[in-house]
């Protein structure tokens, strides 16, 4: 996804500085996430937020989890959080960061993160990009490095070849999951989809009749 810029973004990022966190910022709230939230409760990051739609309604449906979006488009990450303050005001656990999932580590400690989302990540389908991949063995090492032990990497996606690229990922990393931790069709599947927040995209391809894909994966 790439959004054409808006004149505005910037300034209004600048403005909020509060709800939005820059890379360099968040680099140096490593280990002090918590204080950035009206209460202390797990942490819960989006790696690609892009307009937003999933991290709003995750924290507006789970107020007891602390959510972190993520997204390294500056119109993006924007609109993402000109949405959620328009429409909700400052949530207390929610905040955002302009900033690449690359350096996802540099901006956590071990175990400040609960629980990671990959939703609909660009699948990278040539070979030569396959390293850009969010479910790529480098990726996994940087996301091992700020969750728990066998912490989860909650990953959806419309396309086939991508889940199951990310599946022999997963097992080739030493990740485990359960026959209920995944499902080849989502929303045909009653108790799967049960909670489930979706994504602009997700809204998008389901209209078209195409299967979601969805595994919860665990270190």
């Amino acid at each position: 996804m790439h959004l054409r810029a808006k004149p505005w973004a910037s300034a209004w990022l600048t403005e909020h500085s509060d709800i939005v966190i820059d890379q360099k910022q968040a680099t140096e709230q490593i280990g002090k996430w918590q204080m950035l939230f009206d209460q202390k409760n797990p942490i819960h990051v989006e790696i690609g937020s892009g307009k937003g739609q999933f991290i709003l309604g995750m924290a507006l449906a789970h107020p007891e989890i602390n959510y972190i979006g993520m997204e390294i488009q500056e119109t993006a990450i924007a609109i993402a959080a000109r949405k959620s303050f328009e429409q909700v005001g400052k949530l207390p656990n929610l905040r955002y960061i302009y900033g690449n999932g690359n350096g996802v580590e540099t901006y956590f400690e071990k175990a400040e993160v609960a629980k990671l989302y990959l939703n609909f990540s660009d699948p990278w389908p040539k070979a030569r990009h396959e390293s850009r991949r969010l479910t790529y063995k480098s990726f996994l090492k940087l996301y091992e490095a700020i969750l728990p032990e066998k912490g989860e990497v909650e990953f959806k996606t419309d396309n086939r070849h991508l889940f199951e690229y990310s599946m022999v990922s997963f097992v080739n990393y030493g990740m485990r999951w359960s026959t209920n931790d995944y499902s080849l069709d989502l929303h045909q599947d009653d108790e799967k989809v049960l909670g489930n927040i979706e994504t602009e995209y997700e809204q998008k391809f389901m209209a078209k009749g195409q299967p979601i894909y969805k595994i919860k994966a665990h270190f």
